[in-house]
């Protein structure tokens, strides 16, 4: 059913006396009253939320109407919750068997060991090339009989436009690994992974990356101390410096407490070209490869010959990655592909956004207030609505992809990013768990101002709801409880 055709449930005259014991009346145009639960209404009265700033939709799936509906066509911020309409999307346009691929060509004659020419490396838009895949890439061009290289890298980037991006433009954040901007030729999400532990003689921290691009020096100046975890980033100062036009210094300065035990930092400190050939510099030469050449961006030059290739996971284990761990960077990558396969490359984010659209039209879905930027959430510009993302969900019940879809979703209290969500108990499987936890699949959202999750809760009665909440307000932080009690409602009630 298009999201315009939904009844609309308008609040009316509002009991105050009445919210402890029977929550809010929702008058209902035609209809007996609705109520809202007040376990809801309260925490949105407690922050300081009006109900104007509130989406809710609640409605079984398959049914004509909902159950519950607040606000429910107007156009909201999601945050992560827009990730949903990337990769069911993918899902169904792609296939969930698509896979990426990543080439090596050769541009020049291959005499011995030695490459008399330029390697090339051809990109897809790989969302998880990650530097274990690629080591093997290298690891199998030298176990083939390739030593030497005498001529330079060439990166092919032109899957995707050319694009000039800016890693601080949302938040000033420009290190954070959640702002690497898309590449077609994006490797190990464009990050370090630092690992602190402590050493194991227990008197000092050990910092170790995950690779290691080979114009990076680390200095440490970290002290392992008796305390309480915590936030323990808080404590660490990192400071980034450029030595040289290729040279950089990554120091850590500060505490890390003993009681961490081993923790895990990603940044970003390269841009796309300057990373993919460092750590290509230091792996090769790990193998026992030898170039000394520069890094160049073109594309392939006629006549290569390719050499090998590798594949990425296919797409039904990669949207896991992204909407159980929110993955924008990955979630940015899939929504430009879609391009790149439906028309011809170089994608781009407008005709992207379009083919999103159009695929969602031929549903029944209008979507008018739709605004997709970069697909991922993790954007002051993109818009939709509750109406919208129940239509989506239904829709999606329905498809052959359905499996694929709903095991991609965090499992409330189970995994993912809502793995401690309704558990008493924390991560650790001890104490006691609400019951909706393990029941439904929801994908949440955070941004400062918007707080968002929709998705799909088995119920008592083993009847499967729609659930979709977007609150965006200053205080939208602050309501992370009403998502729970809604939550809990939905699978409680007969």
């Amino acid at each position: 059913m298009m999201p315009s055709r939904m009844m609309r449930y308008i609040f009316g005259p509002i009991f105050f006396s009445s919210w402890a014991l029977h929550g809010m009346q929702v008058q209902a145009q035609s209809a007996p009253p609705i109520i809202l639960p007040a376990t809801v209404t309260e925490v949105f009265t407690k922050a300081g939320v009006p109900l104007d700033s509130v989406g809710i939709i609640v409605k079984e799936v398959g049914a004509n109407e909902p159950l519950l509906a607040l606000n429910s066509d107007k156009a909201m911020n999601p945050a992560s919750v827009m990730k949903l309409f990337t990769t069911y999307a993918g899902l169904e346009l792609l296939g969930p068997a698509y896979t990426w691929r990543t080439d090596v060509y050769a541009a020049g004659e291959i005499r011995g060991n030695t490459l008399n020419g330029d390697l090339a490396l051809k990109g897809s838009g790989d969302p998880k090339l990650t530097v274990e895949r690629f080591w093997l890439l290298l690891k199998q061009l030298r176990e083939r009989g390739l030593k030497n290289i005498s001529g330079d890298l060439i990166l092919d980037k032109t899957f995707f436009d050319a694009m000039t991006f800016d890693p601080a433009k949302f938040d000033g954040e420009p290190l954070k690994a959640y702002n690497v901007g898309p590449d077609a030729l994006m490797l190990n999400f464009k990050t370090v992974r630092f690992n602190f532990a402590p050493s194991f003689d227990a008197k000092s921290v050990s910092i170790t990356p995950d690779v290691r691009p080979v114009q990076m020096d680390i200095v440490s100046r970290v002290r392992l101390v008796d305390a309480p975890c915590g936030d323990w980033r808080e404590h660490i100062l990192l400071d980034v410096q450029t030595i040289t036009p290729i040279q950089l210094k990554v120091s850590f300065t500060g505490n890390y407490p003993r009681s961490c035990g081993e923790k895990a930092w990603s940044i970003s400190l390269l841009d796309h070209a300057r990373f993919v050939g460092g750590v290509f510099a230091s792996l090769w030469k790990d193998v026992g490869g030898s170039w000394q050449g520069a890094v160049k961006i073109q594309p392939i030059p006629s006549g290569a010959k390719l050499l090998t290739s590798t594949e990425s996971p296919a797409l039904s284990e990669v949207i896991r990655d992204i909407n159980k761990f929110s993955n924008n960077v990955m979630a940015r990558q899939l929504f430009l592909t879609l391009s790149a396969e439906k028309m011809l490359p170089p994608a781009n984010a407008a005709r992207s956004a379009t083919i999103i659209k159009e695929w969602l039209n031929k549903k029944g879905i209008a979507a008018p207030e739709l605004v997709l930027e970069n697909g991922s959430g993790l954007s002051r510009l993109e818009r939709t609505s509750a109406a919208t993302l129940s239509a989506m969900l239904d829709a999606a019940f329905k498809s052959s992809v359905m499996p694929e879809f709903i095991s991609s979703m965090p499992l409330l209290g189970v995994d993912g990013t809502l793995r401690n969500r309704m558990r008493s108990g924390g991560g650790s499987g001890n104490g006691r768990s609400d019951p909706v936890a393990g029941q439904a699949h929801i994908k949440g959202g955070t941004l400062n101002d918007a707080r968002a999750m929709a998705g799909y809760v088995l119920d008592a009665n083993n009847h499967r709801w729609i659930v979709v909440m977007i609150v965006n307000h200053p205080n939208a932080l602050m309501t992370q409880a009403a998502q729970d009690a809604l939550l809990s409602w939905v699978y409680a009630r007969n």
